[in-house]
């Protein structure tokens, strides 16, 4: 990750480039755990009639949830 240069002038032009890389990675990783919390939240709504009709137990939610969103467990 490139280092920020503190100039006179304030911050270099190049910094900014890390800097946006930076705030790019934590926004997608924001982004993908609200991805996670909407799944598990859906799937919570659902009935157990609902689940089972789907093969899954209300234990298993956070499991499904999770390889969905971020890929399978190995």
């Amino acid at each position: 990750m490139a280092q920020p240069m503190i100039t006179r002038y304030g911050i270099a032009p190049t910094a900014w480039g890390g800097l946006r890389e930076t705030a790019n990675a934590a926004l997608q990783r924001v982004n993908t755990y609200l991805a996670y919390r909407r799944t598990v939240r859906e799937l919570s709504d659902l009935t157990g009639r609902d689940l089972a009709d789907l093969g899954l137990h209300r234990s298993g939610i956070r499991r499904v949830a999770y390889d969905s969103v971020y890929g399978a467990r190995r």
